[in-house]
């Protein structure tokens, strides 16, 4: 009854829940609406706690004016520009309805004056346009980012109707992938900036051309240094593209602030709890994968960092720009950088960022640190508590300095699947009482001008650059008083104009001796753009008291031989600096050879009690820095963290080699396993020195994951009774599938069938269940052999059966199958297993063989609000979960982590990706298709390709495998996922969905 009454009192606020006015529910309040209620637009604020009370959050706009925006922009005139996604990867998702026409690029306007649109027009609207990731409007153009390409079109009469469609760049990534092409943003220096994420692969021109680098390389994932996710620039007619960052996983968006620094997010491989804001520094290299190896950061590594977050981004490694802010769990998305004055001051100039998963808006004050920065954050909008389907998509600032925020507004948060197309919104964030009211802009007078260009609205400020640069000398004497303001951003946006006039350098000569280190900063990266080449300039500005100028001094000379430059900017370096050390080595990466033994001979024979000495030479990439890497090895006695050896990794393969060698000639005993993890074997043409080192020194290893790697490396047959030790423990699963594997890699079949006809039973058991997760040809045909068996006792036939799964045990299974010989009594789980096959094809002919049973009658309604047992669901994920998914320490690292999956997918949308597994596939985990060239085929994730090696994962082991891609004839990226449709029941789904809820 008191439910009853709270609802009926809340069912009067329907008709006024949009009235701004009106007090937000309370949680009680709110926690009372259904569940229909609280996904309506009557509730929407209701859903979403503004966490300033000085602020207030408006809905500007939503369905059905609206669904499923991706991005957003905002004109000069105040409108929203919206890039729909209804059609969003709707060919591996065929149950979505499709708009046969495609998505829409749509303009959202108030016109009446009241804060909400109430005029949308469609500006756009094609299939070649499907879930578009990115619109940024500047002037008659707009750009849209949807991969493989980049569009712009053109208003040549304001008519809101392009009369012209370009391609302005092609050949980035997969059609409609997340991690492709992203939208640009516009700098202050003039240039576009933009991104891609990992699946972009290259960026070509129009006629399908690689943009090169300043030395003729063409940028694509083949060519090193240049992997993953990648920064560029560019002219705003697409001309002079620069890749300025690389090695990101999925780097959703940039933003640029007035001095020209670029600030990014960064998405985890999804669950890894590592998703990071970053200071991107111009040709940092960001560690997604092993810079020279292209290996999967869970490879592991000598000196290998010790928490998941560090691992995955390889921060432990020489060459690699640290992180400003670590966000854990998410899915992050637009950011932007609030050079506006309306909200209060703790705001302005500060990084403001969407992120999707965790469903918040967050703001990131940052502070100079050394050659870098360090960061805080400080969430300012949530709706975790309330509302989860709230999904950010976009932050953008309107001309008035108010924020705009997108919302796709789903119970997932992309992969692959969309579980809502009908629900979008946009909302405004302003200080209370504060009034939508955009004025038209006036670009005819310099005075107007001079206004405009301050405006925090990069459409604005876009045009109004573009008026005074071409006005030139006309707009010299208001931009040079401009330049004077004690608003050092409106100064830095004045000087940028400055240096575009025909004396502009005179201009960047002056800011370099202004008091204000960024004004030095910006005159630095002034100084690149207008290709001065003047060293006595930048030989000047090594010299800088501020750390932060001299690392720009140093990206500058990147391309430049300048070592008095370099050996001045090193004599500031300080230990500990790890930007300063990143900027030097950026900075030194074509002329190692020449600027290190200049600077070990500067600073004297003392070099080895020197710490920057020694950071440097670990940063170092010359031919001599692997006997330089010897010497401190020796000399500090095997420290602790193992960098010096970690660093050999980054040298000369011969010279590594060599310099191994010699350590284990003068080196330290405890070192011996290091050297024989790193050292280069060849089991085919054996070392008889490193072999006879294995051998010896295995017994002794302590870390059962080098005794492991050793083993299999030396393929040592002398270690079976601790390598059956491992096996049989019971703490780590994936050791022990490891460590069966090996065994029977190592000793063949027969010695494992005989511990499975042990005649203790318990002991034939264990032995079962154990090796039986190897999951190989062999191992199945053996497991049959005992399921076939009528003498053999029931447990031992239904062990051997629970044990006959796995991609390539399925298939032996499925072939017994089909021709009738599963035993009667054994055949319910076999179909278990065949119908929930990893293999999509042993599943269709499963299904038609024996009928469907998986997922019928499922009533989604009722479990959308049915209340689990979280303690059975823990039961259920223990069997079905963690045989390819790691919860916490428990599981196989196969596909992504769930750890934290409550606090980023909606029950919704885990129903939904257990039900429909290939409609949400995470990206980095889709089915690969490898065929060789002996006619085998397998079915894998992969992990990464280098020029000679195809890296993957197999079906439920967290270990990668290498083929060589000469044995390779096609990979062939499938719809299908790897994850079966389980056979669960539908009380056993709500307890598992119950207990992945509670996994924040």
């Amino acid at each position: 009854m008191k439910k009853y009454l709270c609802l009926a009192g809340i069912s009067g606020l329907l008709f006024f829940a949009c009235d701004t006015t009106k007090p937000q529910l309370t949680q009680e309040q709110y926690d009372a609406l259904t569940d229909e209620q609280k996904r309506s637009v009557e509730f929407a604020l209701d859903g979403i706690e503004v966490l300033d009370d000085r602020l207030q959050l408006t809905l500007f706009a939503s369905e059905p004016m609206m669904t499923n925006p991706t991005n957003m922009d905002i004109d000069d005139r105040g409108r929203v520009w919206i890039t729909e996604a209804y059609n969003y990867r709707n060919q591996l998702n065929p149950k979505n309805p499709v708009k046969a026409e495609g998505d829409r690029i749509l303009i959202l306007e108030d016109t009446d004056g009241d804060g909400k649109a109430d005029k949308s027009t469609v500006f756009y609207q094609g299939t070649d346009i499907n879930a578009a990731l990115g619109i940024a409007v500047f002037g008659n153009k707009v750009f849209v980012s949807v991969s493989p390409n980049v569009f712009v079109f053109t208003d040549e009469n304001g008519d809101d109707v392009p009369d012209k469609k370009e391609v302005l760049f092609t050949g980035v990534g997969g059609v409609q992938h997340d991690h492709g092409m992203h939208a640009f943003t516009f700098g202050p220096d003039g240039k576009l900036y933009f991104n891609y994420g990992n699946e972009g692969k290259g960026l070509h021109y129009a006629d399908g051309s690689p943009i090169l680098d300043p030395l003729d390389r063409p940028v694509t994932s083949e060519t090193a240094p240049y992997q993953e996710g990648m920064v560029f620039r560019c002219d705003p007619d697409g001309s002079n593209p620069e890749v300025l960052a690389w090695n990101f996983r999925n780097n959703y968006e940039l933003a640029v602030d007035s001095y020209g620094r670029m600030w990014q997010s960064d998405n985890d491989d999804d669950g890894n709890r590592s998703t990071r804001i970053n200071f991107v520094m111009d040709y940092g290299n960001y560690g997604f994968k092993d810079e020279m190896t292209k290996a999967d950061w869970r490879t592991r590594r000598v000196n290998m960092e010790d928490s998941v977050w560090r691992q995955h981004w390889h921060l432990n490694d020489p060459g690699v720009v640290p992180n400003l802010i670590q966000n854990y769990a998410g899915s992050p998305t637009g950011i932007l950088v609030y050079e506006g004055k309306l909200l209060p001051t703790e705001y302005q100039n500060q990084v403001i960022h969407a992120d999707a998963g965790p469903n918040v808006i967050r703001m990131y004050p940052v502070q100079p640190s050394g050659a870098g920065f360090t960061g805080e954050v400080k969430p300012i909008l949530d709706g975790n508590k309330r509302d989860n389907w709230f999904r950010p998509s976009d932050v953008t600032v309107a001309p008035d300095g108010s924020i705009f925020i997108s919302d796709w507004y789903d119970p997932g948060v992309g992969g692959h699947a969309v579980g809502d197309l009908e629900k979008g919104r946009v909302y405004r964030l302003a200080p209370k009482k504060s009034k939508y009211k955009v004025e038209a802009p006036d670009y005819s007078s310099v005075e107007s001008l001079i206004e405009l260009v301050q405006n925090p609205n990069r459409a604005i400020h876009f045009k109004a650059f573009m008026a005074l640069k071409e006005k030139g000398a006309e707009a010299k004497e208001a931009l040079e008083k401009l330049y004077e303001s004690e608003d050092s951003r409106m100064k830095a946006r004045a000087f940028w104009l400055l240096t575009k006039l025909p004396n502009g350098n005179d201009y960047i000569q002056k800011a370099a001796a202004d008091a204000d280190e960024n004004i030095r900063v910006a005159a630095v990266r002034a100084s690149r753009i207008n290709g001065m080449k003047d060293s006595a300039f930048l030989l000047q500005l090594a010299a800088d008291p501020s750390d932060q100028v001299r690392r720009e001094v140093a990206v500058a000379i990147r391309y430049e031989d300048a070592p008095d430059v370099w050996l001045k900017l090193a004599e500031g370096y300080r230990s500990g600096d790890r930007w300063y050390l990143e900027a030097l080595g950026i900075a030194a990466e074509f002329r190692w050879d020449s600027y290190l033994p200049a600077y070990l001979a500067k600073v004297g024979q003392g070099w080895s009690n020197s710490a920057e000495a020694k950071d440097l030479i670990w940063r170092s990439r010359s031919a001599g820095t692997p006997a330089l890497l010897e010497e401190l090895i020796l000399a500090e006695n095997s420290p602790a963290d193992h960098r010096y050896y970690r660093a050999l990794d980054f040298q000369s393969a011969d010279l590594k080699n060599l310099t191994l060698k010699n350590l284990l000639a003068k080196g330290q005993n405890e070192d011996q396993v290091i050297i024989l993890r790193q050292a280069a074997f060849d089991s085919k043409k054996p070392d008889a020195q490193l072999l006879s080192l294995a051998k010896a020194k295995a017994g002794e290893i302590a870390d059962d994951r080098d005794f492991l790697e050793i083993v299999r490396k030396y393929q040592l047959k002398d270690q079976k009774e601790r390598l059956l030790g491992l096996v049989y423990q019971e703490e780590n699963r994936g050791l022990a599938n490891q460590s069966a594997g090996l065994f029977a890699s190592l000793y063949g079949m027969g010695e494992i069938e005989q511990a499975m006809k042990n005649s203790d039973e318990t002991k034939a058991i264990a032995a079962i269940r154990k090796f039986g997760a190897v999951d190989t040809p062999d191992m199945a045909n053996l497991l049959s052999k005992f399921w076939k068996n009528d003498k053999a006792s029931t447990a031992v036939r239904t062990a051997a059966m629970e044990e006959a799964k796995g991609y390539q045990s399925e298939a032996v299974l499925w072939e017994l199958a089909k021709a009738d010989q599963i035993p009667a009594d054994l055949l319910p789980i076999a179909q278990k297993i065949l119908m929930s096959s990893w293999n999509g094809n042993i599943r269709v002919l499963a299904v038609e063989k024996y009928g469907n049973s998986i997922a019928e009658g499922y009533d989604l309604i009722r479990m959308q609000s049915a209340k689990g047992n979280p303690e059975n669901g823990k039961t259920l994920a223990t069997s079905y979960c963690l045989t390819c998914h790691k919860v916490g320490n428990e599981g196989i690292d196969f596909g992504p982590a769930l750890t934290q999956i409550g606090g980023k997918l909606s029950r919704e949308g885990l129903i939904n990706a257990i039900i429909n597994p290939s409609e949400g596939m995470g990206f980095g985990y889709e089915t690969q298709l490898v065929k060789f060239k002996d006619g085998k085929e397998i079915r894998c994730i992969v992990n990464s390709k280098t020029e000679n090696d195809l890296i993957v994962k197999l079906v439920g082991s967290s270990e990668q495998t290498i083929y060589k891609l000469a044995d390779i004839a096609s990979i062939t990226q499938l719809s299908e996922s790897l994850m079966p449709a389980f056979p669960l029941s539908e009380q056993e789904l709500v307890d598992l969905v119950s207990y992945l809820e509670g996994l924040r």
